[in-house]
């Protein structure tokens, strides 16, 4: 008798310990690489219209810096808080010369099953007083994200939100588009961060800080972390 209830309890024991909890898988894509590749791809599935693979982005007029060095340095800093905060981080790239064009890095996201697909860029414009940090999002109308578009929506949004909160900075608002290769291939949820404006020399020299791109990093993951109900 006492054998029996002895192994009733190591199986009740058993039984009741939970399962592990799988975590939610983050891909991040630095934008751009060392050396643009203006082959031509379909800009979605089944498309007749192709725009180049992948192009090498701006650079900063002040740092000199190029756009795919600052989105690299970005993304590694993301990749390690979000680990910090328990999710898994799969990266498009993590150095600068590769060449992956835009549809693979969606191609990489949706093999890795990533439950939100975070692509980080950073801005340029003609007029060197153009300023502030923008969200983008597939737009409703796109043909190509229609599975994916609330949820895109919702964690753009989210995002958006927590790095006006947390670096104060100018913003141009949660913008929707249709013409980027990148979300129209994606399966998976997915936005784009355009930290800044590396054509005006003030917001240039402050997204190369280590201060304030630990400032970017908080607010992204801030938004990340409400997304997923954190």
């Amino acid at each position: 008798m006492l054998t029996l209830l002895g192994i009733f309890v190591i199986a009740s024991t058993a039984i009741a310990q939970p399962a592990a909890v799988k975590p939610y898988v983050i891909c991040i894509d630095p934008g751009h690489q060392l050396k643009g590749n203006n082959q031509l791809e379909p800009i979605g599935p089944g498309a007749t219209v192709k725009k180049p693979k992948v192009s090498s982005g701006t650079s900063g007029v002040a740092t000199k810096k190029p756009e795919y060095v600052l989105n690299l340095e970005i993304s590694l800093k993301l990749r390690t808080e979000l680990e910090k905060r328990g999710y898994k981080v799969v990266m498009t790239r993590t150095t600068h010369n590769v060449d992956i064009s835009n549809k693979q890095r969606s191609d990489i996201a949706n093999r890795a099953k990533a439950d939100l697909f975070i692509r980080i860029h950073a801005d340029g414009d003609s007029s060197p007083k153009t300023a502030g940090f923008s969200v983008l999002y597939p737009s409703q109308s796109n043909k190509y994200t229609k599975t994916i578009y609330a949820k895109s929506k919702k964690a753009s949004e989210l995002i958006y939100q927590g790095m006006k909160n947390a670096t104060g900075a100018k913003s141009r608002g949660v913008v929707p588009r249709a013409d980027l290769t990148g979300f129209n291939w994606s399966n998976v949820p997915v936005t784009l961060i355009e930290a800044g404006f590396m054509t005006n020399p003030a917001e240039d020299r402050k997204l190369s800080q280590a201060s304030y791109q630990a400032l970017l990093v908080k607010g992204i993951s801030d938004g990340v972390d409400r997304y997923f109900g954190k």
